[in-house]
């Protein structure tokens, strides 16, 4: 497993790679998500189900404005905005745990560190806006960069995965993000084919390769219910297999909409793979 990944600051926290796998809470502040957990603009209820997630042990909460389905559309900067600036205010301001703005614009990036965020997670892995690396420079934040083949024709997924991974990595420390603070995720469900998200999940352990943290996020997706003809709402056991799975091979952090039930899954899965149970 990883162990020469060093330390990566984030909300004044302090995550040791390899120690242990981390949990990211997922916070959907749309009324469109795939998996029928967005609480719109309800601000009570995403500060509610915040507490939520971190009670049942999130380390880190995902907050994001625009739905990423395949058959979603994008909506304005200033609707997006609308959506988690109020959220992440009120949890900057009562909570300790770090919040990440999962967002792809860096207007939308910067209003939200304003706010209190101290992560970038881009699903577009900076091919959108190579803004949001300077930005993330700028304020000594960690930016998560993904694998987005939505756009791309790939004949080798895992080596496209890697190829676009490294792109980012190169564009965001070209713009002076240190390398401790990149993180990579290899962008299940973003443009590939069922296939294609099981064989990137097999062979996970090879994003190794370009030394930083792996993000999974496999949460309710579409390739669990392709496997297990099942909605989103009954995809709790697919998602705690691939975590297991994908912490064999090397993840470093989950993003999941059931935290309680994968902090459990976690703890067995490191107990096994990285000998902590703790």
């Amino acid at each position: 497993m990883s162990t020469d990944l060093g330390v990566t600051i984030c909300g004044g926290q302090e995550f040791r790679w390899g120690q242990r796998t981390f949990i990211m809470g997922i916070l959907n502040v749309t009324p469109d998500s795939f998996s029928g957990d967005g609480v719109g603009g309800d601000i009570e209820s995403a500060i509610a189900r915040a507490r939520q997630l971190v009670d049942e042990g999130a380390d880190i909460l995902d907050i994001g404005g625009e739905s990423t389905r395949p058959d979603s559309k994008s909506i304005s900067i200033e609707e997006e905005l609308q959506r988690v600036i109020p959220v992440i205010e009120r949890l900057a301001a009562e909570m300790a745990v770090p919040i990440s703005i999962d967002s792809y614009k860096s207007e939308v990036a910067r209003r939200a560190i304003e706010s209190g965020a101290s992560m970038i997670n881009d699903v577009w892995g900076l091919r959108r806006d190579r803004k949001l690396a300077a930005l993330a420079a700028e304020r000594g934040v960690p930016l998560v960069i993904s694998a987005n083949q939505r756009e791309t024709k790939y004949d080798e997924v895992v080596d496209e995965v890697i190829a676009s991974l490294r792109w980012g990595m190169e564009q965001a420390q070209g713009a002076g993000v240190p390398r401790e603070n990149i993180i990579v995720d290899p962008g299940i469900g973003f443009g590939k084919t069922l296939e294609g998200n099981l064989e990137v999940l097999r062979r996970l352990g090879e994003l190794k390769a370009l030394g930083r943290p792996i993000l999974m996020g496999t949460s309710r997706k579409s390739m669990i219910g392709m496997v297990l003809d099942l909605p989103p709402d009954q995809r709790l056991e697919g998602t705690a297999a691939t975590i297991a799975i994908g912490i064999a091979n090397g993840a470093d952090i989950v993003r999941v909409h059931d935290v309680l039930q994968m902090r459990r899954v976690v703890r067995m899965a490191d107990a096994v793979v990285r000998g902590r149970w703790s």
